[in-house]
C-alpha cells in the first residue's frame, strides 16, 4: 500500500486566517501530555471525508511531524485499518457494524458527519416503495451500496431479496448504467450526485442528509486500529480533535476549505467540493455516536447481514472515552 508522506500542509491559510477558535488549545488540552508517537497514518477513500483530507495542519498543531495518506482504499474499505496498514479511517456505520460482527480488529471512536450518499432513480420512480420490480444496479454483490439500498428497501416493507433485481457488472460503474438508462436506481457517493445534478440526469428519492430515519444517525466514523489506540492514547485523543476541528471548519468555512480540496488535488471541481460541503451536515456534537450503531445494528440484525446484537457490538468495537474527554476539555 503506498502512503503519501504529506499533502503540503495546504490548510495552514484557512487555519491561520478563520479558525483560531478551533484550533487553540484549551487548558484541558493543554495537559494531555507528551505524545506517544508523532506519526499518524489516515485513510482517505472519498470527497465526502473532507474533514480527513483537511486535518494535516491541525494534525501539525496537535505535535504530529509524519502524517501520511493512503488514498487507494475503495469507500467502506475495512482492511487498510483493521490490518494494521493505516491507524484511522472513516469507515461507514453500516459496514463498521459489519466488520465488527465479522471480527474485524477496529475500534470505532467518533462519528464524522451525517448523509452524503443518495438514491436515484429514473423519471416515473418516486419512491422506495416504487422500487418494486425494478433495477437497481451495484458494483458487486454485497457491496456497501447493496447493504445500504437493502437497508432502505427493508425500511418500507420490500422484500430485498425478491422484490427488487440487483444488477452487477465489475466492469462498469452503476452510474455509467443508470446514465445509459439500463438500470432504474443506484445510490451514488459524492461526487456522483454532484454529476448527476449537474446533467440534469434521474432524481434523489432518498437524501440521507435529510431525509428521515437516515438523517437522524451518523454515516460516517472514525474508526481506529486498536493496537494504536491501546499503545497511543494520548496521540488517538489529539487525532480525533484535530478531525473534529477539521470538520467544524468543513461546516463554518466551506467555500475556502472546497476551494482549498481542489488547490490540494484531492478533486478537481470546486462546485462538487462546494456542493458535497453544504450538503452534509458537518455537525458532530449534534448526534449519538453509540445511537448510531445501535440503530444500524438492530436493521442490519433484522435483515440478517450481521449475527450480533447491538449491545456485543457496541461492547467490542467501540470506545467513546477520547470523544468524551474532547468534550469535557472544549468546556473548559
Amino acid at each position: 500500500m503506498a502512503l503519501i508522506q504529506t499533502r503540503r500542509g495546504f490548510l495552514g491559510g484557512i487555519a491561520a486566517a478563520g479558525a483560531a477558535g478551533l484550533i487553540g488549545a484549551s487548558p484541558a488540552e493543554a495537559a494531555d501530555g507528551p505524545l506517544e508517537t508523532t506519526t499518524v497514518r489516515l485513510q482517505t477513500p472519498g470527497l465526502c471525508v473532507a474533514p480527513v483530507y483537511i486535518a494535516e495542519a491541525l494534525l501539525r498543531e496537535e505535535g504530529f511531524t509524519d502524517i501520511r495518506y493512503d488514498d487507494a482504499s475503495d469507500i467502506g474499505a475495512i482492511a487498510p485499518v483493521a490490518h494494521g496498514d493505516v491507524d484511522f479511517a472513516p469507515i461507514y456505520a453500516s459496514q463498521s457494524v459489519r466488520a465488527i460482527d465479522a471480527g474485524e480488529r477496529v475500534t470505532l471512536l467518533a462519528g464524522v458527519m451525517v448523509g452524503c450518499f443518495e438514491l436515484f432513480a429514473r423519471e416515473g420512480i418516486g419512491s422506495i416503495a416504487e422500487l418494486k420490480g425494478k433495477s437497481i444496479g451495484v458494483q458487486t454483490a454485497g457491496s456497501l451500496s447493496q447493504q445500504l439500498v437493502t437497508l432502505m428497501a427493508a425500511q418500507v416493507g420490500l422484500d430485498p431479496v425478491r422484490d427488487v433485481h440487483w444488477i452487477t457488472d465489475p466492469s462498469i460503474k452503476p452510474i455509467e448504467l443508470f446514465v445509459q438508462g439500463k438500470i432504474d436506481a443506484f445510490l451514488g457517493f459524492p461526487p456522483a450526485p454532484q454529476d448527476l445534478r449537474a446533467r440534469r440526469i434521474g432524481h434523489v428519492i432518498v437524501n440521507t442528509g435529510v431525509d428521515r430515519p437516515w438523517s437522524q444517525y451518523y454515516c460516517c466514523m472514525l474508526a481506529g486500529n486498536p493496537d494504536y489506540v491501546r499503545a497511543h492514547p494520548t496521540a488517538t485523543k489529539r487525532v480525533l480533535r484535530a478531525i473534529l476541528k477539521a470538520t467544524d471548519l468543513c461546516a463554518t468555512e466551506p467555500v475556502p476549505v472546497a476551494r482549498q480540496l481542489v488547490d490540494g488535488g484531492f478533486t478537481p471541481r470546486v462546485d462538487y467540493a462546494l456542493q458535497t460541503l453544504t450538503d452534509n451536515p458537518y455537525k458532530w456534537r449534534e448526534y449519538d455516536a453509540e445511537d448510531t450503531i445501535r440503530w444500524y445494528a438492530l436493521r442490519l440484525h433484522e435483515v440478517g447481514l450481521i449475527k450480533s446484537n447491538p449491545n456485543k457490538i457496541i461492547a467490542e468495537g467501540t470506545n467513546w472515552r477520547f470523544l468524551d474527554g474532547i468534550k469535557r476539555d472544549r468546556k473548559a
